[in-house]
């Protein structure tokens, strides 16, 4: 059995759930999702909170359990709280400005980069070495999170890079690193 699927989804103060059949939408106070549902899963509303259930214990419908019901806990989350990625620039000269709603990034190449937000996505510079990406979908500000530090990984022999917030990078010896 699905451990994740089996959860029920509670409903915080100040959002409205939408059920039409295999759509579902969530209305809160950041905004609007919607989504349709996967493979005949079933989503029921009791009291302040969703159930999903599977119509089968067939191998496809026990896989979009447990997927079903992350998909709509983090609407309901979205549209409550929203999400939010933060990236750190590393590196002497590295540095970020806002423009308008997108960014430009320095980043040790010969020319600027800039950025523009996708479509549900704020991009904010915090001082000169900080990015916060912001929105309602989870998948979107992830996705922008990772397009942004896909332009500079970082390095594993000097650390420098852009990386997501708190992440650890393991650097490597180098060439004389063996020799002792």
């Amino acid at each position: 059995m699905s451990r994740i699927g089996q959860s029920p989804i509670t409903i915080p103060p100040g959002v409205e759930i939408m059920l039409n059949g295999a759509k579902i939408r969530a209305k809160g106070p950041h905004g609007e999702l919607a989504l349709e549902v996967p493979g005949n899963m079933k989503i029921s509303r009791d009291g302040d909170s969703i159930l999903v259930t599977r119509p089968s214990d067939s191998r496809t419908h026990r896989s979009l359990h447990g997927l079903t019901r992350s998909l709509v806990a983090n609407m309901v989350q979205g549209v409550s709280e929203g999400f939010r990625k933060g990236l750190e620039l590393q590196g002497t000269g590295y540095r970020v400005q806002q423009d308008g709603t997108g960014i430009v990034l320095q980043v040790g190449f010969s020319h600027p980069v800039p950025i523009s937000a996708a479509t549900g996505v704020t991009l904010t510079a915090e001082g000169n070495n900080r990015v916060l990406v912001e929105g309602i979908d989870k998948q979107a500000v992830g996705e922008m999170a990772a397009q942004i530090r896909r332009i500079r990984p970082p390095n594993v022999y000097t650390g420098k890079g852009i990386r997501y917030q708190g992440e650890q990078i393991r650097l490597k010896a180098g060439k004389a690193g063996g020799r002792r």
